[in-house]
């Protein structure tokens, strides 16, 4: 929040010179002023919710995004196959590709190589 704060200031400031030109100009009184200047800083503090994740930090995209993501297994991984994460369809290899994954296991990302995910199954997930 606070980098959001900091960069609602100059906005803050370009305001209150603008409210205090109308003042001078208009004569708009103190309370009229001071109101409108509070207006303008609490639709900015309302604001937040709606614009806060774009002022965090590191956020994840693309492969980064997949990276820890669950899944089912659509066909069988024999070492590779196809997985379901979440609404998309994406080609997988096992990780361990000394045992076959069954068609409906529930598996986790684990890495992503191009187009296609490393994935492992959820109970080995805790054994490490």
């Amino acid at each position: 929040m606070i980098k959001y704060l900091l960069l609602q200031i100059p906005g803050w400031v370009l305001a209150g010179m603008g409210l205090w030109l109308l003042r001078q100009w208009i004569d708009l009184s103190l309370w009229a002023t001071v109101g409108l200047f509070l207006v303008w800083v609490i639709k900015d503090l309302a604001l937040y919710p709606f614009v806060r994740r774009a002022y965090e930090g590191k956020s994840r995209t693309g492969d980064e995004r997949l990276i820890g993501a669950e899944g089912i297994v659509e066909e069988q991984l024999t070492p590779s196959g196809y997985v379901r994460v979440g609404a998309e369809l994406w080609r997988a290899e096992a990780m361990r590709v000394d045992e076959p994954i069954p068609r409906g296991s529930r598996v986790r990302v684990h890495a992503v190589r191009g187009l296609t995910l490393l994935i492992e199954l959820e109970e080995y997930q805790g054994r490490k």
